[in-house]
């Protein structure tokens, strides 16, 4: 999108993406968009992660909450996807204001998606001091300003942050976002689109080995080089089988999970292939493979 800055932040599974982004809406909202309280369009991955993330910015006292607390002196609104009928004109200019979506309810191609380009008489009051010649807003049949989700955030030109929103199994969708007329784009992944026509604009990188001796992450860490992907999926069911044996002398119920990311489509090792290297030499029944198994976008 030609004059909107859209950086990545490329940090490792488990380095605090999501307390990152809290912290990310003040600086943005100061130091570029020059607002006391700008509006945020934070964008998810699934609609699990979307009720975890409301709930935690939701939280008195969570680390996330805190850092909108901090930052704006606790005038802060925060907003599921289902309760976006309940925001108030004031929330979007006296309050910061905090609005968790998919990107899938953003996609004309879904029910979701329609209704937040379809007009609503829930959002007059917002459009009442709106002059009607206001560029940029979608227009009903009769002419007038559409009174709809995505021409009020148009409005407002959001800050919009993406945490791993494009692993909902296809890309993130620029002309999607471009409806929404963001003031700027702030993505946070472990794993950045390397398409070179829409990919990610990664600003900075932190690896796994940065994080941990920063002391963000917790966790043991231990890395093992090999010389192939067949290599290295066998010596991890090998050690999830040894992390087994060892569990049983643990009077609590310890099951180890051995999780493996597969490539996408057009790439060596899909899910596919993975999942057939699994049943066919590593004798897995393919009943002991989760359903969960899936493509990342």
């Amino acid at each position: 999108m030609p004059g909107v800055p859209n950086v990545c932040l490329r940090l490792p599974t488990g380095g605090g993406k999501t307390l990152l982004a809290a912290h990310t809406v003040a600086v943005a909202g100061r130091h570029f968009l020059e607002r006391d309280y700008p509006v945020v369009l934070w964008m998810v991955p699934t609609n699990t992660i979307r009720v975890q993330t409301a709930e935690a910015l939701k939280k008195p006292g969570h680390p996330y909450r805190a850092a909108l607390d901090d930052a704006f002196d606790g005038r802060v609104s925060v907003f599921d996807a289902s309760e976006i009928a309940q925001i108030r004109p004031q929330d979007l200019t006296e309050r910061v204001t905090v609005i968790v979506i998919t990107i899938q309810s953003l996609r004309t191609t879904n029910t979701d998606g329609r209704k937040a380009y379809a007009h609503s008489e829930n959002f007059e009051p917002h459009f009442a001091h709106i002059p009607a010649d206001t560029a940029g807003l979608e227009r009903a049949e009769n002419g007038g300003i559409k009174f709809s989700f995505v021409n009020l955030m148009a409005f407002h030109r959001p800050l919009v942050i993406v945490d791993e929103a494009h692993k909902a199994g296809t890309a993130l969708s620029f002309d999607t976002l471009a409806a929404l007329r963001p003031a700027c784009i702030v993505e946070f992944t472990a794993t950045p689109n390397t398409d070179p026509r829409s990919g990610s604009n990664v600003l900075y990188r932190a690896s796994a080995a940065q994080v941990k001796a920063a002391q963000m992450i917790k966790l043991p860490i231990v890395l093992t080089e090999h010389p192939d992907w067949r290599a290295a999926v066998h010596d991890a069911i090998e050690t999830r089988a040894r992390l087994a044996e060892t569990a049983k002398a643990d009077p609590r119920y310890i099951r180890p999970l051995t999780l493996f990311q597969a490539q996408d489509k057009g790439q060596e090792v899909t899910v596919e292939v993975l999942k057939q290297f699994l049943i066919e030499n590593e004798n897995i029944p393919a009943e002991k493979i989760p359903g969960g198994f899936h493509h990342h976008g």
